[in-house]
């Protein structure tokens, strides 16, 4: 009964266009992010090994890559909370203490360099073991995007979540809990393994559902009464839950938007002769009475094939190719309202990755009223190197006000190079 259940809760959650599975695990900016994210990680320990990291969170790369996962949609608004500097408490002790701080470089590196369950649980007992004040579970949110097959995302809900569904009483805050938690959700995810995935944030998104009301969990009892009860109220979850269909709504729209202006992109391309590549993972999205990729593309030059910076570029929204010369001429990042973190780091990935490509125009696409958010992201010590290679602000109004012009009278990138505005 208990099984059957939960494996009816989980096929109502699945086909809920409002819950964290349909605008969350299938949202194709996730996937895209974890390159980022892992990259920025790196840039955090390698600050913290050469002692440059310093001594405070604001404009940090600690900051940087915290507050791009906190804009992971509605699963991790709030991410940062756990690393903002409270200084009455003089929490999370690991800015104003060297030792707690290099422990915790240690951490994220011993994760970032192993790709076994042993070396990852090693990692996080050794650092429970300094009993560092205020660095608690909420870190295996960093971990997640490291390991999204070993490490469940962490957060006030999701214990929620886990607990209503299980009846366990897991406590927040200290890594032995978590690690309890874990091991239960390994067991549900093992139990429901063709209804959920080998990736973590499934089951994670399910129980943060749970955890926020969206969802009761079934009865755990064999009272047939209650069970039918329980059906019959999962039944009205899609009809009555006014908030789920309006954040799905919001998610359609800020993906139709994003393909949109990927479309704008694409046809102008073509219209200035260039080869146009759509990242992997968007060419089959529907646009214009067909798809995003029609009319592109099929393969990147085979200079890029053989290089490791590859799969990020595969990824990047829209790239021109000089025909004639068979390289990238152009690169575009469009940042609707995902981090704008990730697309610099996908455009630095090319620019430094790939030292044979020698691309003129980087271009961050965005809504007019992102520019101060594009500038302040380019002022942190992290892209340091964007400024010596003339990354470009390309507002949503430019575009869309001059691109039929552009492909008609417009040559090579002067157009585009006309109507954006140098960042750094």
């Amino acid at each position: 009964m208990i099984q059957s259940a939960q494996a009816t809760l989980i096929e109502r959650w699945k086909g809920d266009p409002g819950g964290t599975y349909r605008t969350w695990f299938l949202w194709e900016e996730r996937i895209k992010n974890f390159r980022s994210i892992r990259r920025g990680l790196s840039q955090v320990v390698a600050e913290i090994e050469t002692g440059t990291f310093g001594n405070v969170y604001k404009g940090s790369s600690l900051e940087t890559v915290v507050g791009s996962i906190a804009e992971q949609r509605q699963i991790f608004k709030g991410a940062d909370h756990a690393f903002l500097w409270k200084p009455k408490l003089r929490i999370p002790d690991i800015y104003e203490n060297p030792e707690n701080q290099r422990a915790f470089g240690r951490f994220l590196n011993a994760c970032s360099c192993c790709d076994s369950v042993d070396g990852v649980l090693d990692a996080i007992r050794n650092l429970d073991e300094r009993r560092i004040k205020g660095l608690g579970p909420a870190a295996a949110n960093l971990l997640y995007f490291l390991h999204p097959t070993i490490v469940p995302p962490f957060n006030t809900a999701i214990v929620k979540g886990y607990n209503a569904l299980t009846g366990s009483k897991v406590k927040l805050g200290k890594w032995d809990e978590y690690l309890a938690m874990r091991t239960g959700i390994l067991r549900l995810n093992d139990e429901h393994r063709p209804l959920l995935s080998n990736d973590l944030g499934a089951i994670a998104g399910l129980l943060f559902d749970i955890g926020t009301g969206s969802y009761a969990p079934p009865p755990r009892d064999d009272d047939e009464v209650a069970t039918a009860a329980w059906q019959a109220d999962l039944a009205k979850v899609r009809e009555d839950s006014t908030a789920t269909r309006k954040a799905a709504r919001q998610a359609q729209e800020q993906d139709r938007t994003h393909t949109e202006v990927q479309g704008w992109l694409r046809d102008l391309g073509l219209a200035l002769g260039f080869g146009v590549w759509i990242a992997s993972n968007d060419r089959g999205r529907a646009f214009a009475q067909g798809r995003l990729g029609d009319g592109c593309i099929d393969d990147l030059p085979a200079s890029l094939t053989a290089d490791q910076a590859l799969d990020a570029v595969r990824l990047i929204d829209v790239l021109w190719l000089d025909r004639s010369e068979n390289r990238i001429a152009a690169a575009f990042e469009v940042e609707h309202t995902t981090s704008i973190y990730s697309g610099i780091v996908r455009l630095l990935d090319l620019a430094l990755g790939i030292p044979d490509q020698s691309v003129r125009g980087l271009f961050l696409v965005a809504p007019d009223d992102r520019e101060d958010d594009v500038r302040s992201q380019i002022r942190r010590p992290a892209f340091r190197h964007v400024a010596d290679l003339q990354v470009r602000f390309l507002p949503y109004s430019e575009l869309a006000m001059n691109r039929d012009a552009m492909a008609r009278f417009g040559s090579g990138l002067k157009s585009v190079e006309a109507v954006s505005r140098i960042l750094g």
